[in-house]
């Protein structure tokens, strides 16, 4: 097996460098960003529904899904499938429970203005 090796000159140099402000210049702080226009999560509360049935959560008219995500919840549960609707106006949650025909699927999305 090869390994590549960096010479220990380079790497103290690259731990020297360092940044200065000019004398009297000053610095200006960064604004955060603005905030997401319509910001919303909307969600859809925990029920037991048959494993792999899928769970939708949509977003408000005029709005569109940026995010979201979804819980199994059960002794066994586990989360099949967390993503964006085909249309991009909500979020699908799915799962399963090992030994149990039902599992538990809670789902939000996290929506904007369109």
């Amino acid at each position: 097996m090869r390994y590549l090796s960096i010479p220990f000159a380079v790497l103290a140099a690259g731990a020297c460098l360092s940044f200065a402000t000019p004398a009297g210049a000053t610095s200006t702080p960064v604004s955060a960003p603005a905030a997401v226009d319509g910001y919303q999560v909307v969600t859809l509360p925990n029920a037991n529904v048959p494993n792999f049935q899928r769970r939708t959560v949509t977003c408000p008219a005029g709005k569109r899904v940026i995010g979201g995500g979804a819980e199994a919840q059960g002794n066994e549960a586990i989360l099949v499938g967390s993503f964006p609707t085909p249309s991009g106006n909500g979020w699908i949650g799915l799962g399963r429970q090992t030994g149990n025909s039902t599992v538990g699927i809670s789902v939000f999305a996290i929506c904007a203005n369109a």
